[in-house]
């Protein structure tokens, strides 16, 4: 089988590009023929050439809407399938996916399209939403199946009559697993909070940051891992509150990994989500949780368990969540641990590749009905 794959953005490492360069390469170790098409020339292409995968790059698939670029890239990538003649295009993102679709419509390629959470959830304003909403609609029309990454998108999706049910499969995002040595099992009484994340929509830094302000009493630190536009803007917050010796920016890192097994705790803040792969990486390795309750991130955190959710906007919440894991070395333990069974059983890196592998063999061999 080949199987192209394509996204919209190479210039930045996010939890859609990480997903569908793992992906990518477990599918091509299965024995089949991958191609990957990402817009522009950027770290993305970088990794996947590290990986051993085809990846070109497509001049004219821009993030933004540009319609004279849009036609452009309707017409480059439609040439640049047209050459393949793949049995089968997998579509990330939102902008590829549209593009990506129509393209395969009029070669009567069959289209797989992840929804890495949808523009139309909760957290975007009513506006955008409506719009995204009757765009999504349009597109599943020409789209054999709808990979969602949570039941949340999925019931979403249902509710907004964006596709039928029997056309959407949930397949949770999956994981790599680590070597034991790099899973947290020793904690100090001190707390060391790790935030993964870019300095964008939809994360939320700073409620970080203002929440742990209102916690000077209490032993703990802080590293955020990421980059992005609101980075200067966060330091900035840091260093106006006087907590610099506390707060540590990293940048991007190649040591995520490493750095997660050096934490006792994650947190995540968030005004949306799809399933965040950051979430899975931090019980993967064995950490607790404090993470927005939005999306499907409830799929993954168990509330009081492995970690705490924490409501949109929730600060008085996310106060609190982080007072009694930064207070409690023994309950992050627990929770710690509890992650852990919880990331073996549900969101290994081989059952997401062994759901998506049998979406697969669906859109190629089955109709809709429609």
């Amino acid at each position: 089988m080949k199987v192209v794959y394509v996204i919209t953005r190479s210039d930045v490492m996010g939890g859609a590009s990480v997903h569908l360069l793992d992906l990518a390469k477990g599918v091509k170790n299965l024995g089949h023929e991958v191609v990957i098409f990402v817009g522009g020339q950027g770290i993305v292409v970088d990794r996947a050439k590290q990986l051993g995968i085809d990846c070109r790059s497509l001049k004219y698939l821009v993030r933004d809407i540009a319609p004279w670029a849009d036609i452009r890239g309707y017409f480059e990538l439609s040439r640049a399938l047209t050459d393949l003649k793949p049995d089968l295009v997998h579509l990330h993102s939102a902008k590829a996916g549209i593009l990506g679709r129509l393209v395969a419509r009029r070669l009567a390629v069959p289209a797989v399209y992840t929804a890495h959470g949808w523009p139309f959830t909760e957290g975007i304003s009513g506006v955008k939403r409506k719009f995204y909403a009757s765009v999504e609609r349009a597109m599943a029309k020409i789209t054999k199946r709808i990979i969602t990454v949570s039941e949340y998108d999925r019931n979403i999706a249902i509710q907004e009559k964006v596709a039928f049910p029997e056309q959407m499969v949930v397949v949770h995002n999956g994981v790599h697993d680590v070597p034991h040595i790099l899973r947290t099992e020793n904690r100090s009484q001190g707390a060391r909070l790790v935030m993964v994340a870019r300095f964008d929509e939809p994360k939320d830094q700073r409620a970080v940051v203002e929440s742990l302000e209102n916690l000077r009493d209490l032993d703990w630190s802080i590293d955020f891992i990421g980059d992005g536009p609101t980075l200067e803007s966060t330091k900035s917050l840091v260093d106006n509150l006087g907590l610099s010796e506390r707060v540590s920016f990293l940048g991007e890192r190649d040591d995520v990994s490493e750095r997660l097994s050096r934490a006792d705790a994650l947190v995540l803040v968030s005004r949306w989500e799809g399933l965040p792969l950051t979430i899975l990486e931090a019980m993967r390795t064995g950490l607790p949780v404090v993470a927005s309750d939005v999306g499907g991130v409830s799929e993954a955190v168990s509330n009081g368990v492995t970690g705490y959710l924490v409501p949109r906007n929730g600060r008085t919440e996310l106060i609190g969540s982080l007072r009694k894991i930064i207070s409690d070395p023994a309950m992050r333990v627990r929770m710690g641990q509890a992650g852990r069974l919880e990331f073996e059983r549900e969101f290994t890196f081989q059952a997401m590749l062994q759901r998506t592998m049998a979406v697969y063999q669906q859109a190629l061999t089955k109709d809709l009905e429609k």
